[in-house]
C-alpha cells in the first residue's frame, strides 16, 4: 500500500468518526441544558414558594390562615395592611429603625472612608497589624460581644452617667462594631484599585490630601461607597438579638417590634406576613435603585 493510500485510508477513517463525536458532544449538551433547567426551577421554586406564602397569607382572614393551607385564598381581605398599625405601635418601630440605621450607616461611612484610605496610601508602623485585626473580627460570632457590650453600658451608664442601654446611641454604637470591620476591608481594596496618579496630578495643581480625597476619591469611588452603605443599613435594619437586649419599649426596632404579633393566646399571622412586607419595602427599593452601584462596588476592587 502506497503512502498515498495510507493518508486516504487515515482521513476517511477520521471523517467516519467524527459525526459519532459530534453525536455525542450534542447529546452531552442536550443532558447537562436539560439537567440546568431543571435546577434553576427547583431553586426558582425554593425562592418563590416563601414569598408568595407570605404574600397570600397577608391578605387572607386570620381564620382561613390557621385553617389547612390553600394555594388560592378563598377570601382576600387587605383589612391585615391596616391592623398591623393599631396591634402594634409599628410607625414608632418604623421611625426607631430609620433614625438608628441611618445615622450608624452615615457614621460607618464617613469613618471607613477615612481609615480605608489610610490603610490603601500611607504606609505607617502598625498598618499589616491594624489590617489584620479589622479582617479578624469578622470570624468572631456576634453573640460573642452581646455580655460584654451590656456589661460596658451599664457600667459607663453608672460611672460617667451617660445612658447607653435602651438608647439610640448604644444601639448605634454596636452597630458600628458590626459594620465598619468590613466598611473598612471594602473601601481599601477599591481604593487600591485607583491609580495613585490621581493623587499625584492633585497634589501638582497644589490639591491638600484632604482635598484630593474629597474632591476627586471620594466622586470616583461612589459605587463603592455606595455598595458599603447599603451594607452597613442592612446590617443594622435587620439585626434582631442586639436589638432584643438592648433597647427598651421606646426605643424598639422593626426586627423586634414584629414579635408583638405573638401574643400568649394566639399568634396574628396574617398581619405579621402584612408588616413583614411593609417592612421589606425600603430594602427592596433601595436595591433596586442601586442594585448598578452595588455590584460595580463589589467587583471594582477584585481585579487591579
Amino acid at each position: 500500500m502506497s503512502e498515498s493510500q495510507v493518508s486516504q485510508a487515515r482521513r476517511s477513517l477520521l471523517e467516519s468518526s467524527r459525526p459519532k463525536k459530534q453525536a455525542m458532544k450534542i447529546g452531552e449538551s442536550q443532558f447537562y441544558r436539560g439537567l440546568r433547567v431543571v435546577g434553576l426551577v427547583f431553586f426558582t421554586f425554593l425562592t418563590l414558594f416563601p414569598l408568595y406564602t407570605i404574600v397570600t397569607t397577608s391578605i387572607k382572614p386570620l381564620q382561613d390562615v390557621q385553617a389547612a393551607f390553600r394555594w388560592i385564598p378563598s377570601h382576600i381581605t387587605f383589612a391585615p395592611y391596616g391592623d398591623i398599625w393599631q396591634t402594634v405601635p409599628l410607625a414608632r418601630y418604623f421611625l426607631n429603625s430609620i433614625v438608628i440605621s441611618g445615622i450608624a450607616t452615615v457614621i460607618s461611612v464617613a469613618i471607613a472612608i477615612l481609615a480605608a484610605y489610610a490603610v490603601s496610601r500611607y504606609r505607617f508602623a502598625g498598618r499589616r497589624l491594624f489590617s489584620l485585626v479589622v479582617l479578624s473580627t469578622q470570624m468572631f460570632p456576634g453573640i460573642l460581644f452581646l455580655l460584654p457590650l451590656f456589661i460596658i453600658f451599664i457600667n459607663i451608664q453608672q460611672v460617667i452617667g451617660v445612658q447607653l442601654y435602651g438608647s439610640y446611641l448604644g444601639l448605634i454604637i454596636t452597630y458600628l462594631t458590626f459594620s465598619l470591620p468590613f466598611a473598612i476591608w471594602m473601601l481599601a481594596g477599591y481604593f487600591d484599585s485607583l491609580p495613585k496618579g490621581l493623587e499625584e496630578a492633585a497634589g501638582i495643581d497644589g490639591a491638600s490630601p484632604l482635598g484630593t480625597l474629597v474632591r476627586i476619591i471620594i466622586p470616583i469611588s461612589m459605587p463603592g461607597i455606595i455598595a458599603v452603605a447599603i451594607y452597613s443599613f442592612t446590617t443594622a435594619w435587620n439585626e434582631l438579638l442586639f436589638a432584643s437586649i438592648l433597647t427598651t419599649e421606646n426605643t424598639r426596632t422593626l426586627a423586634v417590634g414584629l414579635q408583638g404579633y405573638a401574643t400568649q393566646s394566639s399568634v396574628y399571622w396574617n398581619q405579621l406576613m402584612a408588616a413583614s412586607i411593609v417592612v421589606s419595602i425600603p430594602v427592596v427599593i433601595g436595591f433596586l435603585a442601586l442594585q448598578k452601584y452595588i455590584v460595580q462596588g463589589l467587583t471594582s476592587g477584585a481585579v487591579k
